[in-house]
């Protein structure tokens, strides 16, 4: 896996690279010189937390045969106060899943993802207690 940063401008706002091709852009916080132009690294973690365990539910909803129809998910992590570096001590990851779904195989498929197959989850929670929840919408 490779990714490549470019610098945009002459503080923190950076274009992301894969090895695809494909691209975000990150930045700073105007706190420490940024523009707000992109995710901030700290919510990139966030965001691959939550991307990574969309991919495994869906995934595991879809071997057990469940109609799934929309998925959305909504990641909170909280951080050390007036630490450097600030590390996140909690992570809740909330689903909002849509469909005539088993509630127990979703619960299944969710623990599943968060407690075996998220490597974001698995590498995040050596420092952030990580839990998670889940709705089930008509």
């Amino acid at each position: 896996m490779k990714i490549e940063l470019s610098r945009l401008d002459d503080a923190f706002h950076m274009e992301v690279k894969n090895e695809d091709g494909n691209t975000i852009e990150i930045d700073g916080s105007p706190a420490i010189g940024g523009h707000n132009l992109g995710m901030r690294p700290m919510q990139l973690l966030l965001a691959g937390a939550g991307g990574c365990s969309a991919i495994d539910v869906i995934s595991i909803l879809k071997k057990q045969k469940q109609p799934l129809e929309d998925i959305d998910i909504v990641v909170e992590g909280e951080r050390e106060k007036d630490k450097v570096p600030s590390l996140f001590t909690d992570i809740n990851v909330h689903f909002k899943l849509k469909g005539n779904l088993d509630p127990s195989k979703v619960e299944k498929a969710i623990t599943l993802s968060m407690e075996k197959y998220c490597s974001v989850a698995k590498t995040l929670e050596k420092t952030a207690k990580i839990t998670h929840s889940y709705e089930i919408l008509n």
